[in-house]
């Protein structure tokens, strides 16, 4: 009798987090002593804000907190969120259209989860995060890859998008301000797609969770604040942990049609229960309080944008174009394919993100993460010092 396999098939395609694999690597490097400066992972360098932190004390020694909730958000918490939303997009939802999650990954897979059956396909622009499509699978659908170049800023067109679309679409993956590339959809570009959308009796999934952190005078715009009509046909994805430097809290959220909210919240009954009280209340006190201190980060990761696209452009082979949004550098590094250095011939980005951990001790994600190879990831959310080490690192290894 032949013996079953040990994993299930839906589990074991499921590829490992390339980002934090990465971020893993780097740091067990420097645990043992390596000199290693980390570019993978997304994660601002920045302490969470200390009234948010007095909040997340005080709730902690509140007997209150030390029981179940709602599985679906504590109410002031859903609340707030609502406020917050209406405050920052310009949008009006009412507390029943919002579900807390653990983190935004939850929020992600939860959605697709919740509005995918098996065979739906889903529009997946590329270069994506490296969780979107593996959450779709987990959840039965069919992730459908739509690229878009450094030609066209990394961002996709409507044409790209109905030349994709098939009888089997059922979701399109919205995500402004970009996680990997920082592209930022002009506020003209995303009407248009959420026209599309709206038109085509198509969802969407969108992520906002980089909504505060533009560049350039540039305005974020929410697709439903763009499209109002797309509400009902909509799930807005966000969180505390790029805004507020709060990614070990692990709070996120879904916004949308109630009957999608209400459908999920059951879900999330059976697989999490509630989010910690404690980093509810944390969030709480992040939606609810001032902006200051997110604006004071914003000017930060302005800088080291900057700096980290000049320096990446020093490169030979490298060709960066400035990112608009989040805190991330998309670098074209197709212009070092066929190079031999240091004994390795590149012949993709992976081999190019593992020649410079190797000999340059520094830590990047490749464009194979994403998609398409020919392209490295650096995070800037890491102090100055440290981005102009790590550059200076991969000019010598690459400039010679």
């Amino acid at each position: 009798m032949p013996v079953p396999p040990r994993i299930s098939q839906r589990i074991a395609s499921i590829s490992e987090s390339a980002t934090l694999a990465v971020d893993a690597k780097a740091k067990a490097l420097k645990a043992a002593g390596e000199p290693v400066i980390g570019f993978g992972a997304g994660e601002p360098d920045f302490p969470t804000p200390d009234y948010i932190v007095q909040a997340a004390i005080q709730a902690a020694q509140d007997p209150r907190f030390h029981r179940y909730s709602p599985a679906g958000g504590l109410p002031e918490l859903k609340e707030a969120i609502a406020a917050k939303t209406q405050r920052d997009s310009g949008i009006e939802v009412a507390s029943n259209q919002v579900l807390v999650t653990n983190g935004g990954k939850q929020a992600v897979y939860q959605s697709f989860a919740t509005l995918l059956d098996p065979a739906d396909e889903v529009l997946l622009p590329a270069p994506y995060w490296t969780t979107y499509p593996e959450a779709s699978k987990l959840a039965g659908g069919v992730p459908v890859e739509i690229f878009a170049g450094p030609e066209q800023e990394y961002k996709v067109t409507v044409e790209q998008l109905e030349a994709a679309r098939t009888e089997k679409t059922k979701v399109l993956l919205f995500v402004s301000p970009s996680n990997p590339t920082g592209a930022v959809y002009s506020a003209e570009e995303t009407a248009a797609i959420g026209r599309w959308a709206y038109e085509n009796n198509l969802w969407v999934i969108t992520d906002e969770i980089y909504e505060h952190l533009v560049y350039d005078g540039i305005d974020f715009t929410s697709i439903v604040a763009a499209v109002p009509e797309l509400a009902e046909q909509t799930v807005i994805l966000n969180g505390v942990a790029k805004t507020y430097a709060m990614t070990g809290w692990r709070v996120g959220w879904m916004i949308g049609p109630q009957d999608v909210i209400k459908a999920a919240t059951n879900l999330q009954s059976h697989a999490t229960s509630n989010v910690a009280n404690v980093s509810q209340m944390a969030a709480l006190a992040a939606v609810s309080g001032p902006l200051d201190e997110v604006h004071k980060m914003r000017e930060a990761f302005d800088r080291r944008r900057k700096l980290i696209v000049a320096e990446l452009n020093k490169v030979q082979g490298f060709d960066c174009p400035t990112p608009q949004g989040a805190f991330y550098a998309y670098a074209d590094v197709r212009g070092t394919f066929g190079r031999t250095i240091g004994g390795v011939t590149i012949n993709s980005s992976a081999d190019l993100a593992a020649l410079i951990l190797e000999q340059a001790k520094v830590a990047t994600v490749p464009g194979e993460a994403f998609g398409p190879s020919g392209y490295l990831r650096l995070s800037y959310a890491l102090g100055d010092d440290d981005i102009r080490e790590g550059m200076a690192r991969i000019q010598e290894l690459l400039n010679n």
